[in-house]
This record gives structure tokens, sequence and C-alpha cells, in this order.
């Protein structure tokens, strides 16, 4: 059996412990995650997403070329250029004045 003084010994020691753990818990916690490199292909529903457009209207800019792509494998992707080059069409292209 176990005596006063030990029980009281082992209450102390397994009240060290519960605050230890609640500090711990408190603590936020930061997973060691590496940064991705930018990416320079996106999926055509990501391109979509660049652009504000929907995904149907992107497979049309694709199939038409007015948006290049290219195909790795059966993956068909965009890259960063092409949307950033087909956004600067529009916003450069030609514009319509009033006569």
């Amino acid at each position: 059996m176990a005596t006063a003084d030990e029980i009281t010994e082992l209450a102390t020691t397994l009240a060290k412990l519960a605050r230890t753990i609640a500090e711990r818990e408190s603590e936020p916690v930061t997973p060691n995650v590496r940064p991705l490199p930018e990416r320079v292909m996106l999926t055509a529903e990501e391109a979509a997403e660049q652009l504000g457009i929907g995904r149907t209207l992107m497979f049309k800019l694709l199939r038409t070329g007015q948006i290049e792509s290219v195909r790795i494998g059966r993956l068909r992707r965009v890259p960063i250029s092409a949307i950033r080059g087909y956004a600067a069409r529009l916003v450069n292209g030609p514009t319509v004045t009033a006569a």
C-alpha cells in the first residue's frame, strides 16, 4: 500500500503534468511545411478561376486556340504565360469609338 506522502507526491506530479499538457495544447502548432514552388502550368479549371470565368468558356477558348495549352500525356495544361497573354490582349485589344 502507498503511504499518504507517496499519494500526495503522486497527486502533485499529476497536477504538474496536467498543467504542462494544457500549456502545450494552447500553443499554436506550426507544421514544418516547405513552401511549394510557383506553378507554371495550371489545369483548365485553375486557369478559368484565374481569369474569373467558367469552365465551359475556358474549354471553348482552349479549343479555338485563343488561349494556348499543352498536353502532358493525357493531361491538358495551360501555361501561366498564356493566361497573362490572353488577359493582356483583352485589355490592349482594339477599342471601338463612337462616331
